[in-house]
């Protein structure tokens, strides 16, 4: 599978990381809590004009919503095909098991256990 664009959904991915990384680290500094929200306020506003900052192209986002949603309908069709081979495995195996633990058919083969 090749996956287009991959540069960009990293950089998206890391910038979004990177956020919510800086995001945690203030919530659990140690500084007051009049200090903390003073920071979460300068952050807000910053991450605001950083946004404004962005080309959100309209086609742009459709396309990579569209490329998201193939991406998951694949992922969900591959764990699809994963379950049904692993229940086609497991029913062998269970006929397998059973198979080894049916008594012989022929009366020679059967262990006389009364004498």
């Amino acid at each position: 599978m090749k996956h287009e664009g991959g540069g960009a959904d990293f950089i998206a991915g890391f910038f979004a990381g990177t956020l919510v990384g800086a995001a945690l680290a203030l919530l659990f500094a140690p500084t007051s809590g009049e200090e903390t929200r003073q920071q979460l306020i300068d952050k807000g506003i910053e991450l605001r004009q950083r946004a404004g900052e962005w080309d959100l192209d309209p086609s742009r986002l459709n396309e990579l919503r569209a490329r998201g949603e193939g991406f998951l309908e694949e992922q969900r069709a591959r764990v699809a095909d994963a379950v049904q081979e692993g229940k086609l495995a497991a029913e062998r195996r269970k006929e397998e098991l059973l198979r080894q633990f049916q008594p012989p058919k022929d009366s020679d083969q059967a262990i006389d256990l009364t004498s």
